[in-house]
């Protein structure tokens, strides 16, 4: 599980004369992840397509354009079927040639539609004026101007015009239509020369003779028509749809797998005789790669595995490898026409693989890499179930996620899957912390969150463990390090490079934990053990603490010798577990938001006992405030207090609801966040680089179309 499933490089060499045989056969396994030939092997060239690929293409993107168009879904899928070639190209021609009928009548009558809303907007000025339109044009004697003014404005301008001898203005919400009766001797356009000064925007008069509002009845009388075979043209559409959608749902998938077995030579190397194939393949699956080509092609193809993926630097192993027939192939590849690193394929198991999308967040493994996410999967959810530890809102996570899980697919189902888990742990942990739900202790454990009053040595406890936590995790990290240096590059790389920072890690904190100079060192550091295991721990021995402290230095050496340049993050051992205390921090932050949302909206008194309790009831709190020497009241809250009215108590109920839907979502994205950083950042960092290749095997998963 940490490491992605091996890899074969395997190479098909075969007559042009089977190459439609090889390629069916080899998309029908779906197994190979063909590699493009780079045309850098002598006497080879670049495939090209199979005869009909631009056909194929071009109906397929046809049917993708009426998809497009009908707004086809996958939910509009029908039967699973075969398409008979010609019976897709008839049914998709009559398809093809109603839709386009109907489309460009929609869109013209969607044109016509729009003109006359535009038209309809366009009178709007014109019937605040209220004057009929054929009194605003058609003149000998006189000019018009209409437009969107000030009428004060214009009627200023107008009367300090030298070439206009009489004037009116009429004006209604900001709209004005001046006449203007201008000099004998004045040339044309005398009215718009005098309002050049005045903020004007001038309207143009609409050739109609009715009035406004009748104008504007006609238009709207007319645009109902038009939207009413609107309309109908519409329905007709959805009704070509529903009988369509299923043919092109299946038309585009048999055309995408025509296409795609079409184009596949373009990443073959060729010659006029003979092409070679190239890729990666599952090693389990290499030996039924083999036997079905033979059975398809024989003699006529043959096929190699020129090498078995190691997990070392460049990906590559030098054993020895076979030919379908089992002979020992060349280690030099045999018929090798390009040199890449093979695809990875996470194999993680059906609980552990949802959390692969956590992992492809921060990048996919390489193929030398370990694969950290069954690590995750463990660590993960643990980290927020602890830093929420509710049972209330691990079942409101956990129900979240089956929710996701159940109604999405790919990533949030992922993600879904993921919530569940958290969920679980959340409870989990809420049980421990004396069945908290939403804030309110349930049952009696021996453990509490630290925010309750005299409960303050938990939250230095949860702190002490946060980092051991830390010290345990990063431990993880530099081993897997350790392990995968040494794979790569030798034991001395190894020691330097991750053996360095595991003596330092440990080392230092060996010393921090140890009684050496122990005046220096919190008291807390030794009594939270105490506290949370009940068993007495007073620090690790003098001797352990010295031996830490020549660890580290010996550590810090190496460091020196393998990696001068990082000498100056020495301390980062200490940073890093440090930055684990955030789990706590959390932790008590999530905790005090509910137990301040349960204040508000109830109460709460610390007990004869010491213990914090929340008030639910009037009587409850009459009763405490009754007997202040035996219960101190911490608040009397909205729901309890005796004066409190119906609208109180609702307002008490709904801080209590939303207080809590609040928290519920804080805490997915503190713990959430929190938890991601603490993988990435201080985990990851440690071994992980990610980049890997995506495996894309030759082949479809078909959904809507059955194989013939």
């Amino acid at each position: 599980m940490l490491r992605p499933e091996r890899m074969s490089k395997v190479s098909v060499t075969g007559s042009k004369r089977v190459i439609d045989e090889v390629i069916e056969t080899a998309y029908d396994h779906h197994s190979l992840h063909v590699t493009d030939y780079e045309d850098d092997f002598e006497g080879f060239e670049p495939g090209s397509s199979l005869e009909g690929a631009a056909d194929v293409n071009e109906r397929l993107v046809t049917v993708r354009s009426l998809g497009s168009i009908l707004e086809v879904e996958p939910g509009d899928a029908g039967p699973t079927g075969v398409l008979d070639d010609a019976e897709l190209q008839a049914e998709l021609e009559t398809v093809r040639e109603r839709v386009n009928e109907l489309t460009d009548e929609r869109d013209e009558l969607r044109d016509r539609v729009r003109e006359i809303d535009d038209e309809i907007d366009r009178m709007e000025p014109f019937a605040e004026l209220g004057i009929e339109l054929d009194l605003l044009r058609g003149y000998d004697s006189l000019e018009v101007v209409v437009g969107e003014a000030k009428a004060d404005a214009v009627e200023d301008a107008l009367a300090t015009a030298e070439d206009v001898r009489a004037f009116e203005v009429f004006s209604g919400n900001g709209v004005v239509a001046a006449f203007a009766y201008p000099e004998e001797d004045a040339e044309e356009g005398v009215l718009q020369d005098a309002l050049v000064g005045v903020d004007i925007a001038i309207l143009e008069v609409p050739d109609a003779d009715a009035s406004p509002a009748d104008y504007v009845s006609e238009l709207e009388t007319e645009r109902d028509e038009f939207e009413t075979e609107l309309a109908d043209v519409e329905a007709e559409i959805e009704s070509v749809k529903q009988d369509a959608a299923g043919f092109l749902l299946r038309a585009e998938e048999q055309l995408t797998i025509e296409a795609e077995k079409k184009q596949a030579p373009l990443s073959f190397a060729t010659t006029d005789n003979a092409f070679v194939a190239e890729g990666w393949i599952p090693t389990p699956t290499y030996d039924d790669f083999a036997a079905a080509l033979d059975d398809a092609v024989g003699d006529h193809a043959d096929v190699e595995e020129l090498e078995r993926a190691e997990f070392t630097p460049d990906g590559h192993h030098n054993e020895a490898v076979h030919d379908a027939d089992g002979h020992e192939a060349a280690t030099d590849g045999g018929h090798e026409v390009s040199d890449d690193k093979p695809p990875v394929v996470q194999d993680n198991g059906f609980l552990a693989n949802p959390f692969e999308v956590l992992v492809r967040g921060y990048g996919r493994p390489k193929y030398m890499e370990f694969d950290p996410t069954l690590l995750v999967f463990l660590t993960f959810p643990m980290m927020f179930g602890f830093m929420i530890g509710d049972v209330g809102y691990g079942v409101l996570y956990a129900a979240i996620g089956a929710a996701l899980y159940w109604k999405f697919d790919d990533a949030l189902e992922d993600m879904g899957a993921i919530a569940i888990w958290a969920g679980l742990w959340t409870v989990l942990f809420g049980i421990m912390f004396g069945g908290d739900l939403f804030g309110q202790h349930m049952i009696s454990t021996p453990f509490s969150k630290g925010v309750a009053p005299g409960a303050s040595e938990f939250a230095l406890a949860w702190l002490v463990f946060s980092v051991l936590f830390g010290v345990l995790h990063l431990n993880v990290g530099y081993l897997l390090a350790f392990v995968g240096t040494s794979q790569r590059h030798g034991l001395k790389h190894a020691v330097y490079e991750a053996g360095s920072w595991l003596l330092l890690l440990n080392g230092i904190w060996a010393w921090i934990f140890s009684t050496h100079v122990e005046g220096m060192k919190p008291g807390f550091l030794f009594e939270s053990i105490t506290v949370v295991t009940g068993i007495p721990f007073a620090g690790l021995p003098q001797t352990v603490g010295f031996v830490g402290l020549a660890a580290a230095l010996v550590g810090a050496v190496l460091l020196g010798i393998g990696e001068p340049t990082e000498l100056v993050e020495v301390l980062s051992p200490i940073v890093n577990v440090v930055s684990y205390a955030r789990l706590m921090a959390v932790l008590l932050a999530k905790a005090g938001m509910a137990v301040a949302v349960n204040l508000l909206a109830f109460g709460a008194y610390v007990g004869e006992d010491g213990g914090f309790h929340y008030i639910f009831t009037p009587e409850h709190l009459e009763y405490v405030r009754g007997h202040p020497e035996s219960y101190d009241l911490v608040f009397g809250g909205m729901t309890t207090s005796p004066d409190m009215t119906a609208v109180g108590l609702v307002a008490g109920v709904l801080v209590a609801i939303v207080g809590h839907i609040v928290v519920l979502l804080l805490g997915i994205t503190a713990a959430g966040i929190q938890g991601v950083r603490l993988e990435y950042v201080e985990f990851f960092g440690k071994f992980y680089e990610g980049g890997g290749k995506p495996y894309t095997p030759f082949g479809y998963d078909r959904e809507y179309t059955a194989s013939e």
